[in-house]
């Protein structure tokens, strides 16, 4: 690199880089890309969802509300459950995720658990809950953000934004949360899509080989698939 700066061999030469749209100090959108199309993190998820569509049967339980157990379940679901911690329409099941004994063990084949883990302070106990009410051979399809503005805050939201996971913390994490069983962590992004991302394009601004350049040093989307252990004993509440 010290080379490099003395023979000015860099490619582009330093202080030709143009920064065009992107030299501001705002985000061309402040939401994430809605106000435009269609987001980045939505592709990237529905990727990793329509991957594993298969998971999604039996019993299926998905987070605030049921749209992708109706886009990606199709008639291998047999029931719907939509979890909150507060109650509203649609609602079928109300808890707090750190603190959810009240709700039974090895109930479910299948949870959606999208961009959410990180607004959870007590991640640990609430994946313990998560693993505890999968029937045993269950699966749970877990994303989260990696490289994201942040998109809650306590004070101007109802809850905050605690955690940007990495693939690496994710296995470990989830290794603990799911023991005996399989979890299978993996990222979707790239450095442009990372920039992107931060600025609030939407998916249809960029190419497809563009969003599905895959670098591992710029994890915009963290995914997981998790399948509790098959032989699991039946778990009482509270784990």
């Amino acid at each position: 690199m010290r080379q490099q700066r003395r023979f000015h061999l860099q490619w582009p030469p330093a202080g030709t880089v143009r920064f065009g749209n992107l030299r501001r100090l705002t985000p061309i959108s402040p939401i994430f890309g809605l106000d435009r199309g269609f987001p980045i993190e939505r592709y990237y998820i529905e990727k990793f969802l329509s991957k594993h569509r298969d998971d999604v049967r039996g019993r299926v339980l998905e987070l605030g509300d049921d749209t992708y157990i109706r886009k990606f379940g199709g008639n291998r679901v047999e029931q719907t459950d939509v979890l909150s911690v507060v109650d509203g329409e649609g609602i079928t099941i109300v808890a707090d995720l750190t603190c959810a004994d009240h709700v039974d063990s090895d109930m479910f084949d299948c949870i959606i658990f999208t961009q959410s883990i990180q607004m959870i302070y007590d991640m640990d106990a609430a994946l313990n809950h998560l693993h505890r009410i999968l029937k045993p051979g269950g699966v749970l399809l877990l994303t989260s953000h990696g490289i994201s503005k942040i998109g809650r805050r306590l004070g101007r939201d109802n809850w905050g934004e605690y955690w940007h996971i990495t693939t690496q913390s994710a296995s470990r994490m989830l290794d603990q949360a799911f023991p005996g069983g399989s979890v299978e962590v993996s990222s979707y992004g790239n450095v442009f899509t990372a920039v992107c991302e931060l600025h609030g394009l939407a998916s249809e601004e960029l190419r497809e080989e563009e969003l599905d350049h895959h670098d591992p040093d710029f994890e915009v989307i963290v995914c997981a698939r998790c399948v509790k252990r098959q032989d699991s004993q039946p778990e009482r509440n509270g784990g």
